[in-house]
């Protein structure tokens, strides 16, 4: 997972999503590439072009606090992707290495807690996406698919996908970029490094996904599910993050009230309590 260039890789993708008429500068003819050239980067975060390619060549690996900023107003990125690129320009001893990990536990009062919300599904999410727990209503929100409790390889292994998510595309720009995001945090994570190969090899949507660097941290949004016995539901959710254990994320869902959605959602929950 961890690469000797990952800054450099970053910025090289992350220029080749904008364009110049994005940030007001004139188009200058024929583009070979897509986006910005480097030095139209090196222009908008007011280094020098020689700076900025030994940024993105890996010959530069640290550039200071200040030179970030200025290189994410350059590449108008937002805020999970300026903490992401902060991350990468940190000294590598001051990230954490690590060749094993504990396996990740879900403490029995967020259980406790979960279960005392029969009407709300939960879920508590590991550092890769996969359900570490959920209570009964959110188990029966996922069930039925050959990667239920595992939500990165839901939308890109299964095959009813995208049955699932009427909304896929979107959905599937969101997990990458969550599962992007965690790079940041630990790069040389076994199981990350095991998530991202497997999909990598298995699905050519990911593939395309991953190579944008796109940054998306979990917090809320409002997700359509397409749902094999009650059928259509949109929900929102909030993403919380659990501070006793660092990486874990509980995610809650719920029905707007007095919808066609809450209906379903209680429908759904009288046949899992069936």
């Amino acid at each position: 997972m961890a690469t000797e260039n990952a800054l450099g890789e970053f910025l090289r993708a992350r220029r080749h999503q904008v364009g110049p008429a994005e940030l007001g500068l004139p188009a200058g003819g024929a583009r070979r590439v897509a986006g910005l050239r480097r030095e139209e980067v090196a222009l908008l975060a007011g280094v020098s072009t020689d700076y900025y390619v030994r940024l993105e060549q890996g010959r530069e690996r640290h550039p200071s606090a200040q030179v970030v900023e200025a290189l994410a107003r350059g590449l108008a990125l937002d805020d999970d992707a300026v903490a992401h690129l902060h991350r990468l320009a940190r000294p590598a001893p001051e990230r954490r290495r690590r060749t094993r990990r504990r396996p990740e536990r879900v403490s029995a009062n967020l259980l406790r807690l979960m279960d005392g919300w029969p009407g709300t599904p939960a879920v508590v999410l590991g550092r890769c996406l996969d359900v570490l727990a959920h209570n009964a209503l959110g188990e029966a929100l996922f069930a039925g698919h050959t990667h239920s409790g595992d939500l990165v390889r839901l939308v890109f292994l299964d095959p009813d996908a995208r049955e699932f998510y009427p909304d896929w595309e979107r959905v599937a720009v969101n997990t990458v970029g969550g599962l992007r995001a965690a790079t940041g945090l630990d790069p040389d994570d076994p199981q990350l490094i095991d998530t991202v190969g497997e999909l990598s090899v298995k699905s050519a949507d990911f593939r395309r996904l991953w190579a944008r660097h796109d940054i998306r941290q979990k917090t809320h949004e409002t997700k359509r599910f397409r749902h094999r016995l009650v059928g259509e539901l949109e929900l929102s959710y909030e993403a919380l993050t659990v501070n006793s254990a660092p990486g874990q994320q509980l995610i809650v869902y719920q029905a707007e009230p007095g919808s066609p959605s809450e209906a379903a959602l209680a429908l759904l929950g009288s046949l899992a309590a069936s």
